[in-house]
């Protein structure tokens, strides 16, 4: 009866350990998207203390496309509350492009 028992186990265990090393690079893909993100808002503000309207309302659109492929990223590994606070972001983004006159 005991050796029974230890194989589920070892299994249940053995699975719970391989599911987040399968998802990992969904999520690290994920993770690069936000990073470039970052990048690009830095590029926003710096261009926005320019004055350069055509290229702000470019980078606002770039930072948008890493957003959701980021959020998609997200949702595909799993992490359902990073995608969350994703669409946070995206919100604020929108109202960035309407200050700046993008839309």
């Amino acid at each position: 009866m005991r050796q029974s028992l230890r194989l589920p186990l070892a299994a249940a265990l053995l699975v719970s350990l391989a599911a987040p090393a399968l998802a990992a690079p969904a999520c690290l893909d994920a993770q690069r998207k936000v990073d470039e993100a970052n990048a690009l808002r830095y590029q926003f503000r710096q261009e926005a203390r320019l004055g350069n309207h055509d290229r702000v309302c470019d980078t606002l659109d770039e930072i948008g496309d890493r957003y959701a492929d980021a959020r998609d990223a997200f949702e595909d590994c799993g992490a359902g509350v990073i995608a969350i606070d994703l669409r946070s972001e995206s919100r604020a983004l929108r109202v960035a492009k309407r200050v700046h006159r993008c839309d």
